[in-house]
């Protein structure tokens, strides 16, 4: 069994870390540990960074089936919980999401029930549908694979996938159930017609994609937005990026400000995060990043004008553009997200 200092000497106290209050009125860290090692992060080594992120002061835990890493990461959670650490179930809050080749109605319920015994726990805080699309792809695949299977997003077959989610969350082994990767039109069915409403929206977020308009109209809706690459992804598989992507990390409005704050850039995007409202999931298998990266939104916050300042950088960059789940014989990613406003079929 690992070991775990629930008194490390690098520790912050959880206390200090900023919350997001949801509609229920549950308060969630308004940081989180992501656990996508992507392509170059084993299994074993996100199971240890989890470890060290709760000595350090995380307890917000980012997972999914999909990484297929949570059958090592339900250990970790046990030794964390473990009688004499001090920390509680209730201390936690740890997300899982569906993938998308179980949105199928009798798919939905042994999937979370399977993610729930491998990461070892009697609840979930959080269970998302992981994209809005049923679409496989194969680990590892390339950009230009496609499934002959792929479909665009049919709003009667999400909201049958949806009211197993509902249904979990009625017994009580979710707390809370949301989206993720949709769009303002999409939401605005999904909000018509579910029984209990998506809690939060987990949406790609930076400072070069600040997606301004699904952001207002998620929090408009009572919905928390979770941002995930909040440092732009500079860990991201060689699949997703391509020659217009820009990096945050290296925007001059960025330098500028962690130079003044004497930070590496990746905590002012963090700052940036927090003090916007939504609530970033950073990785690192770095015990000094996972610690730097708490550290940077509990002190020294932006100003303002700084906040101001980075409003101004956004470029529209979306890194990670989901080609894969692309169906017949589209061959542009833009259809995915419903540019032009209205769901492309």
């Amino acid at each position: 069994m690992s070991s775990f200092n629930p008194h490390a000497p690098d520790a912050i106290n959880p206390a200090l870390v900023p919350q997001r209050t949801l509609a229920s009125g549950a308060k969630m860290p308004a940081i989180g540990m992501g656990t996508f090692g992507s392509d170059h992060v084993s299994a074993t080594e996100v199971a240890a960074a989890v470890l060290g992120a709760a000595e350090i002061g995380y307890r917000h835990f980012d997972c999914a089936a999909v990484y297929s890493n949570e059958h090592q990461i339900g250990p970790i959670f046990k030794t964390i919980l473990a009688p004499g650490t001090g920390i509680r179930r209730e201390d936690l809050w740890i997300t899982s999401k569906l993938w998308n080749d179980k949105h199928a109605e009798a798919d939905v319920i042994p999937t979370f029930e399977k993610s729930l015994s491998d990461l070892g726990l009697d609840y979930l805080d959080l269970y998302l549908v992981h994209w809005p699309f049923p679409n496989f792809h194969p680990p590892g695949c390339d950009v230009s694979s496609r499934s002959a299977d792929a479909k665009p997003y049919i709003h009667e077959n999400f909201i049958k996938t949806w009211r197993q989610l509902e249904k979990l969350q009625k017994s009580g082994k979710v707390r809370h159930i949301g989206t993720s990767n949709v769009t303002v039109p999409k939401l605005k069915l999904i909000l018509r017609d579910a029984e209990i409403k998506p809690a939060v929206n987990e949406m790609e977020l930076h400072p070069h994609f600040q997606q301004p308009e699904l952001f207002d109209y998620v929090r408009a809706n009572g919905i928390v937005p979770i941002g995930y690459c909040p440092l732009g992804s500079p860990g991201r598989p060689e699949r997703d990026r391509t020659p217009e992507d820009t990096d945050p990390l290296t925007d001059p409005v960025i330098l500028r400000i962690a130079a003044a704050h004497g930070v590496h850039p990746a905590l002012i995007c963090l700052k940036w995060a927090v003090q916007r409202g939504q609530a970033p999931i950073p990785f690192s298998s770095k015990r000094r990043n996972i610690h730097s990266n708490l550290a940077a939104v509990t002190s020294d916050p932006l100003t303002a004008a700084e906040l101001a300042d980075i409003a101004k950088i956004d470029r529209n960059c979306r890194l990670i553009k989901g080609q894969v789940f692309l169906w017949g014989n589209h061959d542009d990613w833009r259809v995915l997200w419903d540019e032009n406003g209205v769901i492309q079929q």
